[in-house]
């Protein structure tokens, strides 16, 4: 299927947020095959134009399934510095309403690269209702903390509460993803869910590869999209409590 353009969406943000509207961008399917939207967010410091994040937002939909990827209210407001947690789970669970609205009310996905998928899935931990977590580089701690010395800083504590499918995809050089520590706490930690790992071998925290690599870094996308498409199209059809339309 051909590249679908997006549609520019104003989506609304409670107070207190640092602004009172945010950006957004909402990617529709030519026809509706009746499949999960799916709600992205940014990483720490990027928008929606981030190259990883709009590829994988613009893929999914070219596989049938809507899409919606916007903006928290610090990026909006050209800052960098992310804001506190409660606001970043504010500005999240007002998006995931809007994309039901303006996807139909068909249940969604939630998720996101590296910092955005952090804040679904804690989103999800506490009660927010969602098909699944599609999370993409996921921040499992500090860069360059791997191994034994992350034990303490790991962003994992909540994956007990999380009750949906999750799906990772990392690259196995993502500096703030080990990935046997990813493995253990997955094991540990995600047993009341079922999860998969993609391991996107050669890339890095945003998913590309070195100019040496014997495939590029849209090939590498192009893989990522299409396990993504895959494990959605898996997905039970009762999961998150609704039924797909």
């Amino acid at each position: 299927m051909p590249p679908i353009t997006p549609a520019s969406v104003r989506l609304p943000l409670p107070a207190p947020q640092a602004v009172t509207e945010t950006s957004a961008l909402l990617w529709t399917p030519d026809e509706d095959l009746g499949r999960e939207g799916v709600v992205l967010a940014p990483g720490a410091g990027t928008t929606i134009a981030h190259a990883t994040l709009s590829g994988i937002a613009e893929g999914l939909s070219a596989r049938g399934f809507p899409v919606l990827a916007f903006n928290f209210g610090y990026a909006e407001a050209g800052r960098r510095a992310p804001d506190p947690m409660p606001r970043l789970l504010t500005a999240f669970a007002h998006a995931a309403g809007a994309a039901r609205d303006l996807m139909g009310g068909r249940p969604v996905v939630l998720g996101g690269r590296s910092m955005g998928g952090r804040v679904a899935s804690l989103l999800v931990a506490g009660g927010e209702p969602a098909s699944g977590l599609l999370l993409l580089n996921y921040p499992l701690h500090r860069p360059g903390k791997g191994g034994e010395r992350a034990a303490a800083d790991l962003r994992s504590d909540h994956w007990p509460q999380i009750r949906v499918p999750v799906l990772f995809c990392v690259g196995d050089r993502d500096p703030m993803c080990d990935l046997d520590l990813l493995e253990r706490e997955r094991r540990a930690r995600l047993n009341a869910a079922p999860s998969e790992v993609h391991v996107a071998v050669g890339a890095d925290h945003s998913l590309r590869v070195r100019r040496r690599d014997p495939r590029s870094s849209d090939e590498v996308l192009s893989e990522v999209v299409d396990v993504a498409a895959g494990w959605l199209e898996r997905l039970p059809v009762s999961a998150g409590g609704a039924d797909r339309p």
